[in-house]
């Protein structure tokens, strides 16, 4: 790696950044998978930290649900209190590390009770890693609770009302994921209701395993306050244009599109478009382990493949910061701080040359 390009990925690792999209059960450290796996007495494909990243990150999947059938995998070690609040502490400060001043990370409680755990001793254990890893680092972590698609109506109405119950302990939204095709939101809209009648942000996956409709739907029958992934946008015009109007922010994550077959390559992903076109666009993880990603990865290929300079990437970075389901107040503080720092980066990166329009053949 040249000096140049060391000097430029060093300034986008520490340019302040907010994390929208990004699963708890998706984004564990390889070596704490491998250790507790080791205590649980479950037998992994591989035997060292590095073999089982490199087996965990998903390039073989066709699609989504392909994708998704790692999961079974971590959320088999995520069954107990401890486990779970040493996994949500060590993804906060594995964001600090990269740079992340504010991270929201979303899960399934359900999918975290087959060992016995009840719904509440999830949260309880889930948050307090996350306040724990805040507490250290001074990133600002906050959870979204996801219902799944693919589970029955009542499911994601106790999703809903456990969001509900949180919300002042650290819960910022609520999430509708898993298998999009075949699974319409609409079919968990009651849910959707509730949440927003207790004043409660809500996502939805939509537009990643399935087309507009599936977008359409998250907007106009659940009301969703951002869309997770929105990668088909483009595929419906009006519908694009009214996402773009009426300002709803798109959580993408390019590299797990790739991966999920959404898109062919990174250089196709339409965020460039929707960007041009003055969408909201936020860049995420999606998953760190099974993506094999950290988000100055995600931030870099933006600006390998799409030509972005620093001023592109620090747009993004405020983008995400201004889209949080935070407290107006809180947002902006984050924001105007982040704001400073990025004048602080682009001014030495000017200085020193080190922009990706030097490195990738881009514009600055």
């Amino acid at each position: 790696m040249s000096d140049t390009l060391t000097a430029f990925t060093r300034l986008v690792q520490s340019m302040p950044k907010a994390e929208l999209h990004c699963h708890l059960d998706g984004s564990l450290r390889p070596a704490t998978l491998l250790e507790l796996s080791e205590q649980q007495g479950i037998v992994l494909p591989a035997q060292t930290a590095s073999a089982l990243g490199a087996w965990m990150r998903v390039d073989d999947a066709h699609n989504l649900g392909e994708y998704l059938a790692r999961f079974e995998i971590t959320l088999a070690v995520m069954q107990d209190a401890a486990s779970l609040d040493r996994i949500a502490y060590e993804l906060v400060v594995d964001a600090a590390l990269d740079g992340v001043r504010y991270l929201e990370a979303r899960f399934c409680p359900t999918l975290n009770t087959r060992g016995g755990l009840s719904p509440d001793e999830v949260m309880n254990a889930v948050l307090a890693g996350m306040a724990r890893g805040e507490r250290e680092t001074g990133t600002v972590a906050r959870t979204i609770v996801c219902a799944l698609r693919s589970f029955p109506w009542p499911h994601s109405q106790e999703m809903a009302e456990l969001a509900v119950a949180y919300k002042r302990a650290g819960v910022v939204a609520f999430d509708l994921a898993g298998g999009e095709f075949g699974n319409p939101a609409h079919e968990h809209a009651p849910a959707f209701d509730l949440a927003r009648m207790n004043d409660l942000s809500v996502t939805v996956h939509a537009g990643e395993g399935d087309g507009p409709a599936s977008i359409r739907d998250a907007v106009h029958r659940c009301a969703a306050d951002r869309l997770g992934h929105g990668t088909r946008l483009q595929e419906d015009a009006a519908l694009e244009a009214y996402v773009i109007d009426h300002q709803i922010p798109l959580e993408v994550c390019p590299t797990s599109n790739v991966q999920t077959r959404v898109v062919d390559t990174f250089a196709a992903h339409p965020l460039a478009r929707y960007r041009s076109m003055g969408a909201v666009v936020t860049i995420s993880t999606d998953n760190r382990l099974m993506s094999g990603v950290s988000l100055t990865d995600e931030y870099m290929r933006c600006a390998e493949h799409l030509g972005y300079g620093l001023k592109d990437l620090s747009e993004l970075a405020l983008a995400s910061f201004d889209a949080a389901f935070l407290p107006l107040a809180e947002r902006m503080r984050l924001r105007r701080a982040a704001e400073l720092e990025i004048a602080q980066l682009l001014t030495v990166g000017r200085a020193t040359g080190a922009d990706s329009s030097l490195l990738f053949g881009g514009h600055a």
